[in-house]
């Protein structure tokens, strides 16, 4: 099980760190990725990365301003997103998959989902 935090309402510009925690111990090849979805518009790949050696990869529209991280010890995945604006506002989800890649029909867990919302 998956359960994601950390969403919430800001300005433009500004920033939120959301969080997924897992229930269970995540396997050695365990990959967790972030997408999002914004309202009438399809779910879109963020970021991922590997549990055990990082290896992070991400959407070319968040270089530079979003940071996927791990706690191992607390199982515990983040997405911090920085310099937000207006088109990052959407339902963003936390998934679980054994594969290193960005296609969501790999991925097998998913969590609620969160809203973030950017005001302009």
């Amino acid at each position: 099980q998956l359960v994601e935090s950390g969403g919430g309402s800001v300005q433009d510009g500004g920033s939120l760190r959301l969080s997924c925690a897992a229930s269970e111990r995540p396997f050695s090849r365990s990959v967790y990725g972030w997408f999002r979805q914004a309202p009438g518009k399809e779910r879109e790949f963020v970021a991922l990365t590997r549990w055990r050696a990082g290896s992070e990869r991400y959407a070319d529209f968040v270089k530079g301003r979003f940071t996927i991280s791990r706690d191992n010890p607390e199982n515990i995945v983040y997405l911090q997103m920085n310099r937000l604006t207006p088109d990052d506002t959407a339902v963003y989800y936390c998934a679980h998959a054994t594969q290193y890649t960005t296609d969501q029909r790999a991925y097998d867990y998913w969590g609620q989902g969160t809203q973030v919302t950017v005001a302009s």
